[in-house]
């Protein structure tokens, strides 16, 4: 289940080879590829050959003539097959299907708590992505599916793990209850990784150190970094909220330690504070309405929030250093202020040489962005070496 965001295909067979290197989408002759691989001309035939009667490769015209036959061009078939992107939130479930470029063919949506249980949801889920293969006459093309959710995944198993939001699903075979559905691999991830993958994606292509950052209910991270997504030993590697701020030492977080930058800064925190100064807020929707409207109080403590993060995220510029920071979320959406006070604490107690090109923005993929993660994820994983090279064992 690993995301090959930059993966290399050295030791892979040829056919593979020429994938990986088709994937970025620029046509190709046969000459080229035997150029770039160092592979004779007969072989690289027959591997191309084998990857356009797979389907992922085809010939799309002639490249200009210098006298002599032109040679044909062959580069990846992105609507031979598809990928299915699912998104579940706290609240809603989203479902896409997308071809291999990442183009969102087709997308559905629907009103469910998460606390439904997985059956209700997946239930949802696997009705919903059969009428849409049905519907698009791709039954047969589906790859893999990508499935973000609302809370920590084990990255090797796919499984939630103690989620806070989400009863009855801790440790539940989401893979597999959707691999029986649709006899594909299923790649699960959390919220916050999808919505990164979804974000680089589509805003910021050939960024290879980024960070999305997503202020709502909680508060989390996902990193990319030289162009991996970075999940750490068991999948939690970006879980900003539950660092340490001494600021907060006596107030408890949810997690039941207390200090965590997520009970000082998330959207409830703000709210509660908000409460106490006589504002009737429950939620970070609530909050974000209240700054929009200009009120001073939800704009000051908004940019304090922001003060906060933006501590935590001084570290993580010193230690991964980013080309991009941005700023997600209900809240980061509401104004300019959340970003604002991130900024002001980051460009100030950082190094100079590690802000100078440092883009700190507010996120530009909106509700998209975790969808299209999600068939990122798919993407990457059923377009592996290791995948291709299994189709074309199982094709001869």
């Amino acid at each position: 289940m690993a995301d090959v965001t930059a993966q290399d295909s050295l030791g892979t067979p040829a056919a593979t080879d020429l994938f990986q290197i088709l994937r970025d989408g620029r046509p190709r002759t046969r000459s080229e590829l035997s150029g770039i691989t160092g592979l004779a001309r007969s072989t690289v035939a027959a591997r191309v050959d084998s990857l356009v009667r797979l389907g992922l490769v085809s010939p799309i015209g002639n490249a200009v003539s210098t006298g002599g036959r032109p040679s044909s061009q062959f580069a990846i078939n992105t609507g031979s097959r598809v990928v299915l992107g699912v998104d579940i939130g706290a609240s809603h479930a989203r479902i896409a299907i997308a071809d291999l470029s990442g183009t969102l063919l087709d997308q559905q949506a629907v009103e469910i708590e998460v606390s439904q249980g997985p059956e209700a949801v997946l239930g949802w889920v696997a009705s919903a992505g059969r009428a849409m293969l049905e519907s698009h006459g791709t039954a047969d093309g589906l790859l893999a599916v990508g499935v973000g959710l609302p809370g920590p995944v084990e990255h090797a198993t796919g499984r939630p793990i103690d989620p806070p939001i989400m009863p009855g699903w801790d440790r539940y075979d989401v893979p597999a209850h959707l691999a029986s559905e649709f006899d594909v691999p299923v790649l699960v991830d959390n919220d916050v990784n999808i919505m990164a993958l979804g974000e680089r994606d589509m805003s910021w292509p050939g960024v290879d150190h980024f960070i999305f950052v997503k202020v709502a209910t909680g508060i989390g991270s996902g990193v990319i970094s030289g162009g991996y997504l970075q999940r750490g030993a068991q999948g939690i590697a970006g879980d900003l909220g539950h660092i340490y701020v001494p600021s907060g030492k006596d107030i408890v977080c949810r997690c039941g330690n207390a200090g965590c930058l997520e009970a000082i800064a998330a959207g409830p925190a703000i709210a509660r504070g908000l409460r106490e100064r006589g504002h009737h807020v429950e939620s970070s929707r609530d909050v974000a309405d209240l700054v929009r409207a200009g009120n001073t109080d939800a704009v000051q403590a908004v940019r304090e929030a922001g003060r906060t993060i933006g501590e935590v995220l001084t570290a993580c510029v010193s230690l991964i250093n980013p080309a991009v920071i941005v700023l997600g979320g209900t809240l980061a959406h509401a104004g300019e202020h959340l970003l604002a006070g991130v900024r002001e604490v980051v460009y100030r107690r950082s190094m100079p040489l590690a802000t100078s090109d440092l883009q700190i923005v507010q996120a530009r993929s909106g509700a998209n962005a975790a969808i299209q993660g999600a068939t990122m994820l798919a993407i990457h994983h059923a377009l592996s070496p290791a995948r291709v090279d299994a189709m074309l064992q199982a094709q001869s």
